[in-house]
């Protein structure tokens, strides 16, 4: 699949169920407590290195950034979702919401202080995931920090799962570090948990940085 079909189908697929999404998952960081601690620290180092803006890729219905913005980060949305954007603005008339791509970002060189990508890169076709980081690495100032959230794989190759929106995939998280690496970033740490009842698999999470200038 190319990066042409790939991205549009995905776009597609969300907004054809955004208001059942935004519905069911409105609430969702209350049953996750780890997730939300590392949340926390994320925004905490952004703004503890100059608290620059932070962007939520892949916002989807808004609660994420929200979430963010209450934690004291200055933060906004980008989603390939026009219904979910619009179920964002909604929501949180306050926040700044756009439509955009993660594979070629509308924004300058060396921006964002943060850039959160919660499960929106599983969608993505493996050889995407370097056009994906280096754009990252682009906007993200020196020192900018990366959180990544997405599905555990049990082993290096990133395995498709039946998602229930749009095709998906499963990462191991050394695998997703090496990446990473190769794009440039550092690793600052990592989060693997059991599922939840309820969830489809392992859940992994890694936070990693753009080395700050010398």
């Amino acid at each position: 699949m190319t990066e042409a079909s790939a991205l549009p189908d995905t776009g597609s697929a969300y907004d054809a169920v955004a208001s059942l999404y935004a519905e069911l998952f409105s609430d969702m960081l209350d049953a996750l407590p780890l997730e939300r601690a590392l949340l926390a620290a994320f925004a905490e180092l952004v703004q503890a290195h100059g608290g620059g803006p932070v962007a939520d890729i892949g916002c989807g219905p808004g609660q994420v950034t929200a979430h963010l913005r209450a934690l004291g980060s200055n933060t906004f949305g980008v989603d390939l979702s026009p219904a979910m954007i619009a179920l964002a603005r909604q929501a949180y008339p306050e926040l700044r919401f756009e439509e955009g791509s993660m594979t070629a970002l509308d924004l300058p060189d060396e921006v964002l202080g943060g850039i959160l990508a919660f499960y929106s890169i599983i969608h993505l076709p493996p050889e995407q995931l370097p056009v994906v980081f280096t754009e990252f690495q682009r906007v993200l100032a020196p020192g900018g920090y990366l959180l990544l959230g997405f599905f555990a794989g049990p082993d290096a190759q990133p395995r498709e799962f039946d998602h229930k929106v749009a095709l998906a995939y499963r990462w191991s998280p050394d695998s997703l570090a090496e990446l990473l690496a190769a794009a440039g970033f550092v690793e600052v740490g990592r989060l693997l948990r059991e599922p939840h009842e309820g969830e489809r698999g392992r859940q992994a999470q890694l936070l990693v940085r753009k080395p700050p200038r010398s």
